[in-house]
């Protein structure tokens, strides 16, 4: 078996398979193409690899494809889930360089999706490519799964996932995507947590009057204004990990007849959330909200429409730092690194939310230095994404091959 798992995890090989990875555009809704190359990148390693095909019947009416694939041990262990996406936002404006063209300058790999999160998703691929060539027996079980759709709006790919229980026996999560990057803090970075998010609109009804006499009328938008700064008033309360809650506004419209006092308006929220804010405790605050405003006219509050109840929003979520694996993942950090790790917590969320959530299984966030992600000019810091593929590989090995991890370990134990 392998000698030296470098001749797998180098940066020749992470320049290539990012690269070929960023070369492929692949926006949500359209990963078709990348979906198809991962597939057959472990196919021609003679590892295993299958689709996953769903449809989202009731909103988005979405084909998806997800790619996943199975190591299993020869003795009971443990299940280790890495979870990537493959898709990315939409091309913006302002690139310097070709935002499909992988440049590399020193350390630095430009193109979409090249931090969030390809380069994540290339340091899964080539940790289980070199597990699966450096150890013949092992305990449990690896779970690799390539999602599409995290980026919009309801994270389907790995929804489906769970809503088909293909994940659903994981004991641990680690989610490759870039913590370094997005919490601005020099790699290596662990996040064991992150805020949840809900999206809501309020519809303001008025009184239409012609608009020479808007005394007479009572103005939508005008309301609607008010509610705004009350909510933007909000007093959020302090989570020990996650930090305060917060409230965006995304959208707003409004309007009535022509040279007409303005009837209807509304506004849509993003709400991210901490532990303990659900959607009664939102509902209460856009009703004090309204109160204080002292709104004339009616004022009707709705969540968006989600698929079903569990993707609806996204709920906070956090690991313990004294559960067993958090200190396997550290010691991983340290010695494929050199360098302890910083805990930090994501601001914002993602898949990994479903996982610490729904699945309540410990769910690290871990992956890749860079910068502009969603922005033009994203990159990835190459070295940092060798590290981030072998402290996948050194925690796998630890956890399935040495054993350092007990199967008596409770989904639900050592969760804040």
């Amino acid at each position: 078996m392998l000698d030296n798992v470098s001749n797998y995890l180098n940066r020749t090989r992470v320049e290539e398979l990012v690269s070929n990875l960023v070369k492929i555009y692949s926006p949500y809704f359209h990963e078709n193409e990348i979906m198809e190359y991962v597939h057959d990148w472990f196919k021609e390693r003679g590892l295993p690899a299958e689709y996953h095909h769903f449809q989202e019947k009731k909103v988005t009416h979405f084909l998806g494809t997800n790619v996943f694939g199975r190591l299993k041990g020869e003795r009971k262990g443990p299940t280790i889930l890495l979870n990537g996406h493959l898709d990315t936002v939409q091309e913006c404006e302002g690139w310097t360089k070709d935002p499909l063209g992988a440049a590399i300058e020193d350390d630095r790999l430009y193109g979409v999706g090249a931090l969030d999160m390809k380069s994540g998703c290339a340091s899964i691929m080539l940790a289980v490519e070199a597990f699966a060539n450096s150890f013949e027996t092992f305990d449990g079980e690896i779970l690799y799964t390539f999602v599409c759709d995290e980026e919009g709006p309801y994270g389907l790919g790995t929804d489906a996932l769970i809503v088909d229980g293909i994940i659903n026996h994981a004991d641990a999560a680690i989610v490759a995507e870039p913590s370094s990057g997005f919490c601005g803090i020099p790699f290596p970075c662990l996040c064991l947590g992150a805020r949840g998010g809900w999206n809501y609109t309020v519809n303001l009804t008025g009184k239409s009057a012609h608009a020479a006499f808007p005394e007479q009328g009572t103005n939508a938008i005008i309301e609607a204004c008010k509610v705004i700064s009350e909510l933007k008033k909000t007093e959020f309360s302090a989570d020990a990990k996650l930090g305060k809650g917060s409230i965006c506004i995304i959208e707003m419209s409004g309007g009535g007849a022509a040279a007409s006092v303005a009837d209807k308006a509304s506004f849509t929220v993003f709400r991210h959330v901490v532990r303990g804010e659900d959607q009664d405790y939102i509902c209460s605050e856009v009703d004090q909200a309204v109160k204080r405003a002292n709104v004339r006219g009616t004022v009707a509050m709705k969540f968006r429409d989600a698929p079903h109840a569990e993707n609806a929003g996204f709920q906070p979520y956090v690991t313990s730092e004294s559960n067993p694996y958090t200190t396997i993942m550290k010691e991983s950090i340290v010695s494929a690194t050199g360098k302890k790790e910083t805990i930090a917590y994501f601001a914002s969320m993602g898949d990994f939310n479903y996982l610490g959530s729904r699945l309540k299984v410990p769910t690290y966030v871990f992956g890749p230095y860079g910068e502009n992600f969603h922005a033009a000019d994203e990159y990835v810091s190459l070295d940092s994404v060798v590290k981030t593929s072998e402290v996948i590989y050194d925690f796998l090995k630890r956890v399935l091959v040495e054993k350092k991890a007990s199967i008596s370990f409770l989904k639900s134990d050592f969760l804040s």
